[in-house]
């Protein structure tokens, strides 16, 4: 796959994202934490480029992806978006073993300079709840690989377990709730849901702890039941209500949003 077909890969699942109305999180249906979809969109059009860019190593993608979209958007947007959307586009370059085998073989080559730029892109972010770890503090030059540091954090973290497990979580849950329609608003709709409904969101456990997720979870469980059977104007009424109670309660599962891009572009790419 070309560069610039990897480069449209990215920003369609990123738009396809932001056009699906996914509760608690930015979305082109009603406003919420003080952004703007057009940030979001300008971030995925200059990120795009250095997520395709296959002469240059991992850590160094994420860390010009993170900077190119911070110039864009003025905030943190995107960062694990491209924490989990640049080994899926190195791996599609591996044009053999498939985007799954390929993948495994971009984990396992990463190494310590990967992770010095994917630490300095995390530290320049400066995402919302960011602590530090024994041996991985992200404001401190790094000492191991990115996949060693990624597997210190995947206990508590679901971009960091996708390291560890081969992106298992998008391959067995997000794909197969976009089925063969991953841009349809309904099917990302769904990917989000089964992400919210099966995971405390990652970014509502930094910023409100475990509890707050774990409440967040069983109200998506029950949305997610109820959307059953229903029409387009139910099913979006539904939605919009379970989206205002969470910004009401400024919660935003933004990790849940994370991976459901991930998904989608692993879907295109596959």
């Amino acid at each position: 796959m070309s560069a610039t077909a990897i480069a449209s890969a990215f920003e369609a699942a990123c738009r396809a994202e932001l056009s699906a109305l996914k509760p608690g999180n930015v979305h082109i249906f009603a406003a919420g934490h003080g952004m703007e979809v057009t940030q979001f969109e300008h971030a995925a059009a200059a990120a795009a480029p250095a997520i395709a860019r296959a002469d240059l190593k991992v850590g160094t993608r994420i860390e010009a992806a993170v900077q190119a979209s911070l110039a864009a958007a003025g905030c943190n947007t995107n960062l694990g978006i491209i924490l989990l959307c640049v080994p899926l586009a190195a791996a599609v370059e591996q044009g053999q073993g498939g985007l799954r085998g390929g993948l495994r073989a971009v984990l396992d080559s990463l190494d310590v300079a990967d992770a010095q730029a994917a630490f300095r892109a995390i530290a320049a972010a400066n995402p919302g709840g960011l602590g530090a770890v024994p041996d991985a503090d992200v404001r401190m030059s790094a000492t191991i690989t990115l996949k060693a540091a990624m597997e210190m954090a995947a206990g508590r973290d679901s971009i960091s377990r996708q390291y560890v497990t081969g992106f298992e979580d998008i391959f067995s849950l997000g794909m197969p709730a976009l089925g063969d329609s991953p841009l349809a608003r309904e099917r990302v709709e769904a990917a989000y849901l089964a992400f919210l409904s099966t995971f405390p969101d990652s970014h509502i456990v930094r910023k409100f702890g475990t509890a707050a997720a774990e409440t967040v979870q069983a109200e998506a469980q029950t949305v997610r039941s109820q959307l059953e059977g229903l029409d387009g104007g139910r099913r979006h009424d539904l939605l919009l209500a379970f989206d205002s109670r969470l910004k009401a309660r400024g919660l935003n599962p933004g990790t849940t949003a994370d991976l459901t891009v991930a998904s989608i572009f692993a879907a295109l790419l596959a």
